[in-house]
């Protein structure tokens, strides 16, 4: 019998809410398919039936092994971490490339991060169907102006259009988790809108919501924080991009983030 290792986050899916999470990503055959920490292969025996191919990266290596020991023909089957892999990792023969997962869930942000940045690299992802934690999911969907909005929210709705596709109970799992679970699609697209300095978009994002109770004339403030200071000072770069410095970070939209970063990088390209 195969136990979950807490020190990996591991649940794994009943049987039951397999054939509605495969129902979901609904898998066709001429699909090529990643799978982010298969386990036992619940969603990846499935995954692998419909789809044309499947890569699991699987960092326990005792469930990698006996993933490989089932000779699944259309399955390759990568031990270790899927955040330290390299871009070209993912140099997989085809146009046409989909992620699958039940993520644990103290790395499932990192995770989505990467995913951002594979498809910003050239690999082409097209969607990424994830199980998440409730409230991560609902951070990943909410909009501007709710408690839930944020970090997470901006960095990825600016690069993929997100849906909350499915809701599941602890009791989905084995052993149950102490938490809610939904399950997201991401689909990938170029960033909207486009941002002059990407590095620099992320960093303003996240150091203003180190300071989300303040205002945008303070919480920007913090941008000194998460690099070298730019040359460009809060009220400057408020006008420049003209928001009133008196609203607060979650009040702001995507766009309006994305007006403010590039507000920094005329002025700091001028001054290299």
């Amino acid at each position: 019998m195969i136990r979950a290792r807490k020190q990996f986050g591991q649940h794994f899916l009943e049987p039951v809410w397999v054939d509605k999470v495969i129902a979901a990503i609904d898998p066709r055959a001429d699909q090529d398919f990643i799978e982010i920490g298969p386990g036992p292969g619940a969603l990846t025996r499935p995954l692998a039936q419909r789809a044309k191919s499947v890569t699991a990266f699987e960092i326990d290596r005792d469930l990698a092994a006996a993933l490989v020991d089932e000779a699944i023909p259309n399955l390759t089957v990568i031990a270790g971490d899927f955040l330290s892999r390299s871009i070209s990792d993912f140099a997989l023969p085809t146009s046409h490339l989909r992620a699958a997962g039940n993520l644990p869930y103290n790395v499932a942000s990192p995770i989505m991060f990467k995913l951002v940045e594979l498809h910003a690299a050239g690999v082409p992802l097209v969607d990424a169907t994830l199980m998440l934690q409730r409230e991560v999911a609902d951070r990943l969907v909410a909009p501007p102006g709710s408690k839930q909005y944020g970090v997470l929210s901006v960095l990825i709705q600016h690069a993929a259009d997100v849906e909350a596709v499915l809701k599941l109970p602890a009791g989905a799992f084995r052993p149950p988790p102490k938490v809610l679970s939904s399950l997201v699609r991401l689909r990938f697209r170029a960033p909207n809108p486009p941002v002059r300095d990407h590095a620099l978009f992320g960093r303003l994002v996240q150091a203003v919501f180190t300071r989300r109770r303040k205002t945008l004339a303070n919480a920007l403030l913090a941008l000194d924080g998460f690099g070298p200071p730019p040359p460009v000072r809060p009220p400057e770069a408020l006008a420049a991009a003209g928001i009133d410095g008196s609203r607060r970070p979650e009040t702001l939209s995507i766009a309006e983030f994305v007006r403010l970063a590039d507000s920094y990088v005329p002025v700091t390209r001028a001054v290299l």
